[in-house]
């Protein structure tokens, strides 16, 4: 019932939205440092900005969630 009830209400969709941003975005920085030959630690500041905003995002979608219901 539990679940039924988040995926009426769309929590589900927008938990899913939220796991898979930093995923892709860290997926595609991950492919061009080893396209053009850097190290993991030499793109580490990317995938702290790809955190940072991933995290702004949720806070975000957080928000308008708990504001519209």
């Amino acid at each position: 019932m539990l679940y039924e009830t988040l995926f009426k209400n769309g929590a589900v969709l927008m938990i899913k939205i939220i796991v898979l941003i930093p995923l892709i975005l860290s997926l595609i920085w991950f492919g061009y440092l080893t396209i053009n030959n850097y190290s993991v630690a030499d793109g580490k500041q990317g995938f702290k900005y790809i955190l940072l905003f991933s995290c702004v995002i949720a806070a975000f979608f957080t928000l308008m969630y708990w504001l519209t219901h």
